[in-house]
C-alpha cells in the first residue's frame, strides 16, 4: 500500500522528536472516565467492539480480496475504506483499553506524536476515500455506459493514491507543527488518545502557528470532500429522478444508500464532536467515541448487510 512509503517518511519526524527541547519525556493519558465502577465494564464494551471492527474489516478486505466479482472500482474503494477502517481503530484502542485496566497509562513522547500522526492520517485518508466512493457512485449512475472506460485502472490507483496523499500532507503539517511545541511540566492528556486539541493545551509555549494550521488544514479536508460528495450527489439525484421506471429508481438508489450511511456516519459524529463547542471537555470524550470507535464498526456491517454482492459472495465463501 500506499502509506506504508508515507509511514517511512515519518520516521524522519520522530528522530526530531528530541530535539524540540521539551522537557515532557512522556504523557499520561486520562482515559474516557475516572470512575472506578465503570473501568471493568467498559473494558468489556470496548473490547467488543474493536473485535467486531477487526473481524468485520479484515473478513470484508479478505472477501473483496479473494473474490474475482468483486474486483470492480466500487469495491476497489471499499477494499481500501475498510483496510483505514483497520489500521485507524488500531492506532488508539489498545492504548485505550491498557487505560481500563492500567493505574497509570503512560505513552512516550515519541510513541504520542505517532499515534498523533498515524490518527490524522488515517481520519483525513477516509475523508477522501469516501469522497472517491461518491466520484464513483457519480459515474456508475450518471454516465453508466462510459464507467467502465472513464473509472479504469489506472483512475482507481491515481484516486486512492491522491487520498494517502491529501492525508500525508495534512498530517505531516499538524504534526510537524506540534513537534516545534515545548511541554514544560503539565503531561496529563484529558482524553484517551493523542489529539491536537488536548495536546496544544499542555503548552506552555505559543500555540498561534498550531491554531492557524489547524484551521487551514481542516478546512480543506472539510470543504474539499464535503462540496465534492455534495455535487456529486446532487447530479445523482437528478439522474436518479429522472428515470421513468419505479424500479430504475429503486436500484439506482440502493446501489448508493450503503454509501449515504457510511457518509452520514463519519461526517455527521466528526462535526457533532468538533462543531458542539457548548459541551464540556468530558462530554466530548464521550461524543468522540462514536466517530472513533463506532463508526469504523458500523461500515463493513452496513456494507456487508445492505449489499446484495457482498451477501452473496460471503454466503459463496461459507458453503
Amino acid at each position: 500500500m500506499k502509506f506504508f512509503f508515507c509511514l517511512s517518511r515519518f520516521s524522519m519526524i520522530s528522530m526530531m522528536a528530541g530535539k524540540n527541547g521539551s522537557l515532557v519525556t512522556e504523557f499520561v493519558l486520562a482515559g474516557l472516565t475516572d470512575r472506578p465502577e465503570l473501568q471493568l465494564p467498559l473494558f468489556f464494551l470496548f473490547l467488543m467492539i474493536y473485535i467486531v471492527t477487526v473481524v468485520g474489516n479484515v473478513g470484508l478486505v479478505t472477501l473483496i480480496g479473494l473474490n474475482p466479482h468483486l474486483h470492480t472500482p466500487m469495491y476497489y474503494f471499499l477494499f481500501n475504506l475498510s483496510f483505514i477502517d483497520l489500521c485507524y481503530s488500531s492506532v488508539f484502542s489498545p492504548k485505550m483499553l491498557m487505560n481500563f485496566v492500567c493505574e497509570k497509562n503512560t505513552i512516550s513522547y515519541v510513541g504520542c506524536m505517532t499515534q498523533l500522526f498515524l490518527f490524522l492520517f488515517f481520519v483525513i485518508s477516509e475523508c477522501y476515500m469516501l469522497t472517491s466512493m461518491a466520484y464513483d457512485r457519480y459515474l456508475a449512475i450518471c454516465n453508466p455506459l462510459l464507467y467502465k472506460v472513464t473509472m479504469s485502472p489506472q483512475v482507481c490507483y491515481m484516486l486512492s493514491f491522491a487520498s494517502y496523499g491529501m492525508a500525508f500532507v495534512g498530517a505531516s503539517a499538524h504534526t510537524g507543527c506540534m513537534l516545534r511545541l515545548t511541554f514544560c511540566n503539565a503531561n496529563v492528556i484529558n482524553h484517551y488518545l493523542c489529539d491536537i486539541l488536548p495536546l496544544l493545551q499542555l503548552s506552555c509555549t505559543s500555540t498561534y502557528v498550531n491554531e492557524v494550521v489547524v484551521l487551514l488544514v481542516v478546512g480543506i479536508n472539510i470543504t474539499v470532500p464535503s462540496l465534492t460528495i455534495l455535487i456529486s450527489y446532487i447530479f445523482i439525484l437528478a439522474s436518479i429522478l429522472n428515470i421513468k421506471s419505479t424500479q430504475g429508481r429503486s436500484k439506482a438508489f440502493s446501489t448508493c444508500s450503503s454509501h449515504i450511511m457510511a457518509i452520514s456516519l463519519f461526517f455527521g459524529s466528526g462535526a457533532f464532536m468538533y462543531l458542539n463547542h457548548s459541551e464540556s471537555v468530558e462530554q466530548g470524550k464521550v461524543s468522540s467515541v462514536f466517530y472513533t470507535n463506532v463508526v469504523p464498526m458500523l461500515n463493513p456491517l452496513i456494507y456487508s448487510l445492505r449489499n446484495k454482492d457482498v451477501k452473496i459472495a460471503l454466503k459463496k465463501v461459507l458453503i
